[in-house]
């Protein structure tokens, strides 16, 4: 397809979208955070405080030297990000340059996912979708997500171009990045053994293929780090089972509301019990419909794992949108998510800014309550698409053999 006048207009308006986002998070980081702006004008981003608090500035190397709540590719890419501020600026480097040097990089890796999809033979209206996409100016400046969404779409390319083991060794590296691309090995495993008509024999030969290329992969990333720095290596599992939620999470919206609070054990048990229970849904539901194409499932089930976690990061809407244009079959609900996930987005730093005598003063966890329920409505309503609606018309297309 190479670089045509339609990718270099997408590619523009991409650039433009990012360099919104940039202003966004950037626009309150000269003087450093004052008065709660960063939670009043929404420009709080992980860049600021781990510049300092994770040894960034001072070029100490993430688990060896420091302890570090993200998964080692995600470490290794803050490491290099900060190489790259400290080379560049010298010693008048600061937390405003590594923000950009951030920004940067989360650019350079939506353009990555963006350049896939169009290669993969993407509508022009879901591509657009993503070039202008609001979450984009959200959170291109706001943490490392970036990473494990582009491993994550170049698994579902890979997958929809029948390329399973490939497909499960990088989601394997997704899940060196970020725990959630996980959720895509079971599907791709499910639909190697029970959804084709090859000899049982072949198919439990390529279902080890690609268990060995997903954990291989994982591991490759992993048992360096993990044999030399355990204990930092481990701080993310600990951190994750240790948490006890954010102010968007179904479970800490109860527990606020007073309709039914619970301890952090008891929402890690009845977090993955709901989530089991509706993942099996999800895929006995949808068999019918995605038999040959199971992968496709990996939205809803991320979806739902979304909306029964103890934890909602804001950010997290980012994981799911990508995916959803994909694969969403209509985009009238994905529109109502990102307008539900942005006020959502405002309503817990509006709040957090409250707690703190600042500007807005009125913003209560009823107003999160009010904005994360809307967003809950159109997740529930995109995962009933995912599983009584066909895919939309390009993936069912045959993938072209120059996606990668």
């Amino acid at each position: 397809m190479g670089w045509d006048r339609q990718i270099r207009r997408l590619m523009l308006a991409l650039a433009l979208t990012c360099a919104l986002g940039w202003l966004f998070k950037a626009h309150c980081a000269p003087g450093g955070w004052t008065g709660s702006e960063q939670y009043s004008t929404g420009c709080y981003s992980d860049a600021v405080p781990f510049w300092t608090g994770r040894g960034v500035a001072g070029g100490e190397i993430p688990y060896f030297q420091t302890r570090l709540e993200y998964p080692v590719l995600t470490g290794a890419l803050i490491w290099v990000e900060g190489g790259i501020t400290r080379a560049l600026f010298g010693a008048s480097a600061n937390a405003m340059h590594f923000l950009f040097i951030v920004t940067l990089f989360n650019a350079l890796l939506a353009g990555l996912v963006l350049w896939l999809l169009r290669r993969a033979g993407m509508e022009d209206r879901r591509l657009w979708a993503w070039a202008l996409a609001p979450p984009l100016v959200l959170y291109v400046g706001h943490n490392w997500d970036l990473l494990a969404i582009a491993f994550t779409v170049a698994a579902m390319l890979l997958a929809r171009s029948s390329r399973t083991v490939a497909a499960a060794a990088t989601a394997g590296l997704g899940l060196a990045a970020k725990l959630y691309p996980v959720l895509m090995l079971p599907l791709l495993g499910l639909g190697v053994l029970f959804g084709s008509s090859d000899p049982w024999l072949k198919r439990l030969r390529l279902a080890t293929l690609l268990s060995l290329a997903a954990i291989g992969a994982w591991a490759l990333a992993n048992l360096p780090v993990a044999a030399s720095a355990f204990t930092n290596w481990s701080e993310f599992y600990t951190f994750s089972s240790e948490r006890s939620g954010t102010a968007a999470s179904f479970w800490e919206i109860m527990g606020v509301q007073g309709w039914w609070a619970t301890s952090t054990p008891d929402r890690n048990l009845y977090a993955a019990l709901a989530f089991l229970a509706g993942a099996a849904g999800i895929i006995g539901l949808g068999w019918r419909q995605h038999r040959e194409r199971l992968w496709i499932l990996f939205t809803p089930l991320l979806a739902w794992f979304m909306l029964t976690n103890k934890v909602y990061s804001p950010q997290f809407d980012l994981w799911l949108y990508p995916m959803l244009l994909m694969t969403a079959p209509r985009l009238r609900p994905v529109a109502l998510f990102v307008a539900a996930g942005t006020a959502a987005y405002f309503a817990e730093f509006w709040w957090f800014a409250s707690m703190e005598q600042a500007w807005p003063y009125t913003v209560t966890p009823g107003h999160i309550a009010l904005a994360a329920a809307i967003r809950a409505a159109a997740m529930l309503w995109l995962i009933w698409d995912a599983l009584r609606l066909p895919p939309p018309e390009w993936l069912t297309r045959e993938a072209p053999a120059s996606t990668f």
